[in-house]
């Protein structure tokens, strides 16, 4: 089944700016988000597209490669691959398209025909908790890459002797051809554009100056980083060829959905219920906060649900500076259940008493204003 369009899944037009974007989302996410739809599986499934179609479009360079390729920008195969699939590790597809879009204004480099064989750039997927977002962590990461060769250095000759010019380009590494009153330059076919070739190939390469192999790498992770963050590890990708410079790995995280808590950039929203008798009566609760602790709040006399208390610097750390969000409750007065006779008694009682609508003037002037609705369409 196709995928459907991030535009249409967020309700937003193609050409919409970044706010009009996270405006839309916000919104969606509101309506969508499992703590909202309890028990409802495609409320959840939708709620993991607005996600991933935000993720996508709330970044310049991927909302540009969104734009030219569709989804395909970010599928695995047909040479556009950008890290799909269930694997944490994939190719530098994206990088790819990125060239193709923007490489003739960039000095016509990239990986299409690049003469100095530099290695490929990759992308690792890593996925953190909430928590380890606001106080940030180290890890320690496998990524199988190309390394140098051992046994030739990286040069990719055996002995670890030298390549030479090229015979077919004089170590150009294009050649040229006449064809009418045109001349056509093309990449060397005996070098592949290097412009060096190895006599002697290496037994333990196969010439390529380079072995695939598992190498362990120490990440850290900085405190407030937010979903789709991407943290480069310059000269860790693949090896080069020959003894080119290696390519880069760029880390992108994914931050895991809480059981309580919501994330709006800096700022944490947790939906509390309260008990009814505490919302009329007044009282105090406590609530986690994510770093871990506990946070009292007040509840004053005849709160009412929806009604939000806001608690300063209790949300997410903010990247490279020591400020935090806010952390905002929002109260979900319950309704009691399974009432015993006396319960039942003690409430008929409390209708009673309350019939002149004093204690729900909410309630009361809104059926008030119905009524008047109902004289004015009778009249």
């Amino acid at each position: 089944m196709s995928k459907q369009d991030y535009y249409e899944l967020l309700g937003v037009q193609k050409g919409v700016g970044a706010d009009d974007i996270k405006k839309a989302y916000r919104k969606m996410a509101m309506q969508y988000h499992p703590d909202r739809n309890p028990g409802d599986a495609s409320a959840e499934q939708k709620f993991k597209e607005i996600n991933e179609a935000y993720d996508v479009l709330k970044d310049e360079q991927k909302r540009a490669a969104y734009d030219r390729f569709g989804h395909a920008a970010f599928e695995q195969g047909g040479g556009r691959g950008f890290g799909g699939g269930d694997s944490p590790f994939g190719g530098g597809g994206f990088a790819d398209i990125f060239d193709e879009m923007f490489g003739e204004f960039m000095g016509g480099g990239g990986r299409r025909g690049q003469s100095s064989g530099r290695g490929a750039d990759l992308r690792y997927n890593m996925e953190i908790s909430l928590e380890d977002a606001f106080s940030g962590k180290q890890t320690t990461i496998q990524v199988p890459a190309s390394s140098p060769c051992e046994e030739c250095k990286g040069s990719g000759g055996a002995g670890g002797s030298q390549p030479v010019a090229c015979p077919t380009c004089k170590g150009a590494g294009k050649v040229r051809s006449q064809q009418g009153f045109f001349t056509i330059e093309r990449t060397c076919p005996s070098c592949q554009g290097a412009g060096r070739v190895i006599k002697d190939a290496c037994r333990g390469c196969g010439g390529t100056g380079r072995t695939r192999r598992e190498k362990t790498l120490q990440v850290n992770i900085p405190a407030g980083v937010e979903e789709g963050t991407r943290i480069r590890l310059a000269g860790e990708g693949e090896a080069g060829v020959r003894g080119a410079p290696p390519g880069d790995l760029y880390i992108f995280l994914t931050i895991q959905q809480h059981r309580f808590f919501q994330r709006d950039g800096a700022n944490i929203y947790c939906r509390v219920p309260i008990p009814m008798t505490t919302a009329a009566l007044g009282g105090a609760i406590e609530v986690p906060t994510v770093d871990g602790s506990k946070a009292k709040v007040t509840i004053p006399e005849g709160t009412q649900s929806g009604h939000q208390f806001r608690l300063r610097a209790k949300g997410m750390s903010v990247l490279r500076s020591p400020a935090r969000g806010d952390m905002f409750i929002q109260a979900v007065v319950e309704t009691p259940v399974n009432l015993t006779t006396r319960q039942i008694e003690l409430l008929r009682e409390f209708e009673k008493l309350g019939e002149d609508g004093k204690h729900s003037p909410e309630s009361q002037g809104f059926f008030a204003k119905v009524k008047e609705l109902w004289d004015d369409l009778k009249g």
